[in-house]
């Protein structure tokens, strides 16, 4: 298919997309009016189909990892791409969890009645059909899937190149699962087939496609959010930031700063920046810095930062270029500053709005932190790795929104909801 569909024209694709896309505007409408009951039904088959097909699903992954490791795929992106038994098993089990949660459509936002006699009701609705784009995730189609199924959507997914294999099997295993329990295999659909070409299709869907969600790195996201016609929330990119304040203790530092950024590489609520104060620096730095380095990760180090550094410890110079970068790797720039305030400048300068923590025993120091920063999340004394849909409770995650309109932070299944407002009268006419 997929040679036939490269050898095709832009007319054939924009067809097949859009097609595509009216199979799920039709699927969503019998998707919003699904009770929770059909909907939980089909989540638990869907996990129940993902672990039995493991094996295939695995062989398919294989032949995305030898692509992803002949094109010299950075260990961080293969590690997101792998997918293996435990994965899988956990991929299911968020499905199950969001079984579990309440149903978000029909909940009551608020009501009230006017004092001419008529019923307010604003309740939440679906959107309708949710596109997402995508790389490199395999569970992402899954996540996605199962979201978009409990807040009553359909989606349109394109999970790019290097999870093509993964993403054909994942989408059928969970298309048969729906299929089986009464709802249309057009809930969930893949364009992977349509190349990049099938995802301008879909991010010009306007009318078809009710919001697109792209989810990876930079350019990604700024093509999405610059290029699209569809209303598109702006997610993922991470340069998240640990700050040691003065006060930080020595061992709660070092446990924060590694797992903020040794415990999974290739995420986007990893860290990339440690920032310390001065008068913490001769205190918590040599043990930090030996942590991270026993952990193979390069430090990127401003001269301040570097000095602190114990014998055998080896730090490379820091520039402008490391502050700002996502590394989604085994390196971190380390920067030295006077106080609070300068590491508070330097943090909304550099900061892609995902996610900040700050390791401190100042409730004061806390506060102005979390005051100070405009991000989708702070932490206090806690690692940036928990800022995830399903660590804070919410099941899986559609991605982490790091705009400001609609949804900020991890999106879960009320992020993938609207309004209408229901009005009751009685024969009111306006006077």
């Amino acid at each position: 298919m997929t040679d036939t569909v490269q050898n095709s024209s832009e007319t054939d694709v924009e067809f097949a997309v859009l097609e595509a896309c009216r199979r799920a505007k039709i699927a969503s409408r019998a998707l919003a009016t699904a009770t929770r009951s059909t909907k939980d039904a089909a989540l638990l088959a869907m996990a129940d189909a993902l672990v039995a097909q493991a094996p295939r699903i695995i062989a398919a992954n294989a032949k995305d990892l030898e692509r992803g490791r002949a094109n010299d795929m950075k260990p961080g992106l293969l590690d997101r791409l792998e997918l293996t038994e435990d994965r899988i098993g956990s991929i299911a089990q968020a499905l199950r969890f969001l079984a579990t949660l309440p149903d978000p459509v029909g909940e009551v936002k608020r009501g009230s009645t006017l004092p001419n006699g008529l019923r307010l009701i604003q309740k939440a609705v679906p959107m309708g059909v949710v596109g997402m784009i995508y790389e490199a995730r395999p569970n992402v189609t899954v996540d996605a899937a199962g979201l978009a199924l409990k807040s009553g959507n359909a989606a349109v997914l394109r999970g790019g190149s290097a999870a093509a294999s993964s993403n054909e099997v994942i989408v059928e295993v969970l298309q048969d699962a729906l299929e089986g329990t009464g709802l249309p295999r057009a809930a969930v659909q893949s364009i992977d087939a349509y190349g990049r070409a099938g995802a301008r299709v879909l991010m010009n869907a306007r009318g078809l496609v009710d919001v697109l969600v792209p989810r990876g790195g930079r350019e990604l996201i700024q093509a999405v959010v610059s290029d699209s016609t569809v209303p598109a929330i702006e997610t993922g990119e991470g340069n998240c930031h640990v700050y040691l304040d003065a006060s930080a203790p020595v061992q709660r530092a070092v446990d924060i700063v590694v797992n903020s950024k040794a415990q999974r590489v290739g995420v986007c609520n990893a860290a990339e920046t440690l920032v310390v104060h001065r008068d913490a620096a001769a205190r918590v730095l040599p043990a930090v810095l030996a942590a991270l380095h026993a952990e193979n990760v390069v430090l990127h180090a401003d001269a301040a930062a570097a000095g602190f550094a114990p014998e055998g410890v080896p730090t490379v110079p820091a520039t402008d270029e490391d502050w700002a970068t996502e590394y989604l790797s085994l390196d971190m720039a380390v920067k030295v500053v006077d106080d609070l305030d300068e590491a508070i400048a330097h943090i909304s300068h550099y900061s892609t709005g995902h996610t900040e923590a700050i390791v401190t025993d100042d409730i004061g120091a806390a506060d102005k932190f979390v005051a100070n920063l405009d991000t989708a999340a702070v932490m206090v004394n806690a690692s940036t790795r928990f800022t995830d849909g399903a660590e804070f409770g919410l099941g899986a995650e559609i991605g982490i929104s790091t705009q400001k309109l609609h949804a900020r932070g991890p999106m879960g299944l009320g992020e993938l909801t609207t309004t209408t407002w229901v009005v009751y009268g009685d024969g009111h006419i306006r006077p």
